[in-house]
C-alpha cells in the first residue's frame, strides 16, 4: 500500500470510526513510500507525454501513483478515469474492482 494511496483514500471517510477501520485494514498491507526525486521527474514527463496526446490528468498525485506502478511493473487497482490515459497510451496494467 503506497503512502500516496493512503493519503488519497483515508480523507474520504466521514466518521472517525470508519476512518479508523479503514486505516487499520489498509495498514495490514505492506507499506511503501512511492516518491523519489527521480520518480517525480518521470511523473512530470509522463504527464507531459499524455498532455501532448490530448489527455489531461487532473491530479498530480494520480500521475505519481501511475508512474510508480509503471516503473515497478505493478498493476493498479482503481476506479478512477484519470488512470485511463496511462493504460491506453503508456501501458499501465490495471485491475478494476
Amino acid at each position: 500500500m503506497g503512502d500516496l494511496i493512503l493519503a488519497e483514500a483515508l480523507p474520504g471517510f466521514r466518521s472517525e470510526e470508519d476512518f479508523e477501520q479503514a486505516r487499520l485494514a489498509l495498514g495490514r498491507f505492506t507499506q511503501a513510500g512511492l516518491v523519489s526525486p527521480a520518480l517525480a521527474v518521470r511523473s512530470a514527463q509522463n504527464y507531459r507525454s499524455l498532455r501532448s496526446q490530448g489527455v489531461t490528468v487532473r491530479k498530480t498525485i494520480d500521475c505519481l501513483i501511475a508512474t510508480y506502478c509503471l516503473e515497478n511493473d505493478y498493476s493498479l487497482l482503481h476506479k478512477d478515469a484519470d488512470f485511463d490515459g496511462f493504460k491506453q497510451l503508456l501501458g499501465l496494467r490495471v485491475v478494476h474492482p
